[in-house]
């Protein structure tokens, strides 16, 4: 139970100011509870805080300043207090900014009432302007949406008062609305889709789990197109039917609009939504909604995760082993483990779904930590797709050509039978790398090491590290020659221009991140595609992310063995998930699928377990190579990035760390570095990596606070420390 704190006694306030503990305050008038916003002073400003127990000092009451304002919105439960406390000592993450992400939210402490929203309106301006264009546009692209006037003036890049001028015309419809109403009300008794008997004896599992109650975690495993989805809505249903909230999370806020189709059709109506498509209006009532208890289910993205949930009874990671998990900048954590965190702080179950699971989630299986249901089939009468190599170096292919005579002729096949093909390819862009053929020199980012890469569709070379872009320059930027700038290896959109050379006839669609501007655009052309709307889709692994294209039967992988190059140890891991992902496309309707790798590596023990399909043995035989090495899931890897303007003041101070390894070698770790990161500059910043690799059980974080905290970091330098890292660049 949380203590309630009378009026004028210390008080603990952890506030969301980059400070390094909680500080003292005097409870206001009719005292407060642990848990509870509040405002409090903090020099000449007023800050947002959360009320963490007695004061931490031996302050005379009478020498602490007040608490200003408690907040009218639910306390923060003692679970998520635990979750935040337990998150930011697993990660090393400062309370403060751990804090910010269970905050990020507007107008918290702003008081109930009637809000002024601005949306697509039935009229056009009376006089056409290039500003008034660009808000035509956004309310366009998110048709039925409603915002403030600032945050649709942020959007289209313009004045708020332009917004307001285009209301007397009704190109803009204004209304006046209640804030933060309440969702519709969820029916866990409406009946769901008929079940296979796979289906429906994972989904009375899952459901007796939630009778049971407590905490548990389930992998929920499932080839593609098995129904995964169908059955963890069943728990989902229990968990509502037992008046307990329910979070799903979802890798791409991409694949949001078509799951929340189906959550509708399973519960009439539709569920709470948290990502970064959301509106500011919308992510503050979600907020409330969820603290208050009435919003039952959220759909969202990583970020979900730190909702003030009252009473938190589900939660669903949907394609766990997607790398969109972990967040990278800022506060670094996996969701898919915070997900697990979250859940035993409050008493909760999570289910696991992939049909291709991360190697850490089979072996907790392996371990006994987690338990696994299996879905073999696919569902209804559709089969898994026939997997076959082409081995390219038997194939005699032009200069500038990647798709074989033999993917080629298979392409031709189903267009004369009306069936869709894929062709994927795990490159944005047009070419990864444009180079001079006068001096040679390749076109960089002027901030990062990292090749500007051309995307020809936009007119513009783009950076992947930092988001710069700059024009297609004309001229050669190193030697100043003209004409003879020349685009060097294939990317989605070079793919897409030899497929329209190659089938004139044939309707090409590209679907790529860098073409949509929104979810919704995404979402509209996946549906023009699945209902018949082109005759070969060109794609990244964008298409691998649980999309359905029924009258698709081919896919052809380009460069199968890409990611089988560098040292990333979960290169064999993502590579199998990837191409298993991208492949189970096919073949997901009535007509059986093919899919067809191309490669040069058609011995690679990779490749070979793909083709086969004995998923087990990749995993006993990747498990068996990662223990050996004595690599996660089977050892502890910590990765420390430090960055400077100054190349020399970064290695100086990663020499610095690199000396002092005492703390460390106390638990059996070992250090790797300094060395320059693969990327070693981004933004303008020098990156120096550091790799600490440790025994599984070795207490890494507190070795790792000490070694850290035995130097002294330069003002001008930033240290990050990344436990489990998922990327070495």
């Amino acid at each position: 139970m949380d203590r309630f704190h009378p009026a004028d006694t210390p008080v603990a306030v952890l506030t969301t100011q980059p400070l390094d503990r909680a500080l003292d305050y005097r409870a206001p008038a009719g005292g407060v509870t642990d848990g509870a916003f509040v405002e409090v002073p903090l020099g000449p400003r007023r800050v947002m805080g959360v009320v963490w127990g007695p004061a931490q000092g031996d302050w005379p009451v009478e020498k602490l300043r007040a608490i200003a304002r408690v907040l009218d919105v639910p306390a923060m439960t003692p679970g998520m207090r635990d979750f935040l406390e337990r998150a930011a000592a697993y990660t090393l993450t400062p309370m403060a900014a751990m804090l910010r992400l269970a905050l990020r939210i507007p107008g918290l402490g702003e008081a109930p009432g009637k809000r002024t929203f601005y949306g697509q309106g039935t009229g056009q301006p009376d006089r056409m302007t290039d500003a008034r264009a660009k808000v035509l546009a956004v309310l366009d692209e998110r048709a039925g949406d409603l915002f403030g006037a600032t945050e649709l003036a942020d959007l289209a890049g313009v004045s708020a008062g332009v917004v307001k001028g285009m209301v007397a015309s009704g190109a803009v419809l204004q209304t006046t609305q209640a804030r933060d109403g309440d969702f519709p009300p969820l029916d866990p008794a409406r009946p769901g889709k008929p079940l296979a008997p796979d289906q429906a004896e994972a989904a009375d599992a899952l459901r007796a789990d939630m009778a049971q109650g407590g905490y548990g975690t389930t992998l929920l495993k499932g080839v593609t197109g098995s129904g995964k989805t169908e059955v963890y809505l069943e728990a989902v249903a229990e968990c509502l039917a037992r008046g307990r909230q329910a979070l799903v999370l979802l890798p791409e806020i991409a694949l949001t609009a078509e799951f929340l189709t189906r959550v509708e059709a399973r519960f009439g109506a539709r569920p709470a939504e948290w990502h970064s498509g959301v509106t500011q209006a919308e992510r503050r009532r979600a907020w409330k909604k969820v603290a208050e208890g009435q919003a039952r289910l959220v759909v969202g993205a990583r970020s979900s995760l730190f909702l003030p949930f009252r009473d938190l009874g589900l939660v669903i990671v949907d394609e766990e082993h997607d790398t969109s998990y972990k967040q990278e900048d800022g506060v670094l954590y996996s969701a898919r483990d915070m997900a697990v965190l979250r859940a035993s702080c409050e008493g909760a179950q999570v289910v696991l779904a992939s049909a291709t699971p991360s190697l850490e989630s089979w072996a907790n299986v392996e371990s006994g930590k987690y338990r696994r249901l299996d879905l073999t089939s696919r569902f209804g009468t559709a089969v898994m797709p026939e997997l076959a190599a082409i081995d390219m170096r038997d194939e005699t292919l032009p200069a500038g050509r990647w798709i074989s005579p033999k993917l080629a002729a298979e392409m031709q096949a189903r267009l004369e039978r009306s069936e869709q093909s894929l062709v994927f390819l795990n490159r944005r862009g047009y070419a990864p790398v444009t180079l001079c053929r006068a001096c040679g020199q390749q076109v960089a980012c002027h901030q990062c090491d990292a090749r500007m890469v051309e995307h020809r569709f936009q007119k513009r070379l783009m950076c992947h590290q930092c988001g710069e872009t700059a024009p297609m320059p004309e001229a050669c930027p190193s030697c100043g020659v003209a004409g003879k700038m020349a685009a060097v290896g294939p990317g989605v959109e070079r793919m897409a221009e030899e497929v329209a050379g190659l089938f004139p006839e044939a309707r090409v669609a590209v679907l790529s991140s860098d073409l949509f501007g929104s979810a919704r655009s995404l979402k509209a052309r996946v549906e023009e595609i699945a209902a018949g709307g082109a005759d070969i889709v060109v794609g990244t692994q964008l298409v691998a992310k649980g999309h359905n294209f029924p009258k698709l039967t081919l896919v052809g992988v380009i460069d199968a063995d890409l990611g089988l190059q560098g040292s990333d140890l979960r290169a064999a891991e993502r590579t199998f998930q990837l191409m298993r992902q991208v492949s189970g496309r096919a073949g997901r309707a009535e007509a059986p699928g093919v899919a067809l790798l191309q490669t040069y590596q058609t011995e690679h023990p990779v490749i070979r377990a793909i083709i086969a399909g004995d998923e087990e043995a990749f995993w006993a035989e990747e498990a068996a190579q990662r223990r050996a090495a004595g690599v996660p899931p089977y050892g502890r890897m910590a990765g420390i990035v430090i960055s400077d303007p100054d190349a020399r003041t970064a290695f100086d101070l990663g020499n610095a760390l690199a000396r002092r390894t005492d703390a460390l070698e106390l638990i059996g770790a070992e250090v790797f570095g300094p060395a320059p990161a693969p990327i070693a500059r981004i933004r303008g910043r020098h990156r120096v990596r550091l790799l600490v690799k440790a025994p599984r059980q070795a207490p890494i974080q507190a070795a790792l606070a000490q070694w850290v905290g035995s130097v002294e970091v330069p003002r001008s330098s930033r240290l990050s420390i990344d436990i489990d890292p998922q990327s070495f660049l």
